[in-house]
């Protein structure tokens, strides 16, 4: 092993801008890594407007992430989860809207909706409308959920 450490030489065929490079404090730090980049692999960028706590935003971040792989495995063929069973395939969707697991109770959903409704809702957002098609979502889901069998 000594004999080819002490043989071996990392810059042998690189010219002179090549070896510059590498012997840079910052070489290999120009490309971003997946964590490291600003979307981190998850669907796009928070706008941090929408939150009122960086927490919030990252969590957000997290549950989409999660709805992601969700999507993935079931299109692998993974079945419901076992707190899933007590609702409806229709109902099970409308968890998935709403971000939320198949163990929630009633008061759990309503403080879901109430958030989310703060979240999409045009007048917690300057007026803006770009939102409007995820709170018609967000309502519709409660909507549903609210009647739910699994609730009473």
């Amino acid at each position: 092993m000594r004999e080819f450490n002490a043989g071996y030489d990392y810059f042998d065929g690189m010219n002179a801008e090549q070896i510059f490079r590498a012997q840079s404090p910052l070489h290999g730090w120009e490309s971003q890594s997946r964590a490291f980049r600003p979307d981190a692999g998850v669907a796009g960028t928070p706008r941090w407007a929408d939150f009122t706590d960086p927490l919030e935003a990252i969590g957000a971040r997290a549950r989409d992430h999660l709805k992601q792989r969700g999507a993935a495995m079931k299109h692998r063929g993974a079945g419901p989860k076992p707190g899933d069973a007590r609702f409806t395939s229709a109902e099970r969707r409308a968890l998935e809207a709403l971000g939320l697991d198949g163990d929630i109770d009633r008061k759990a959903l309503r403080m879901c909706y109430t958030r989310l409704l703060r979240q999409y809702h045009p007048d917690h957002n300057g007026g803006d409308h770009s939102h409007s098609a995820r709170l018609q979502g967000v309502v519709e889901a409660y909507q549903l959920l609210r009647k739910a069998a699994a609730f009473a």
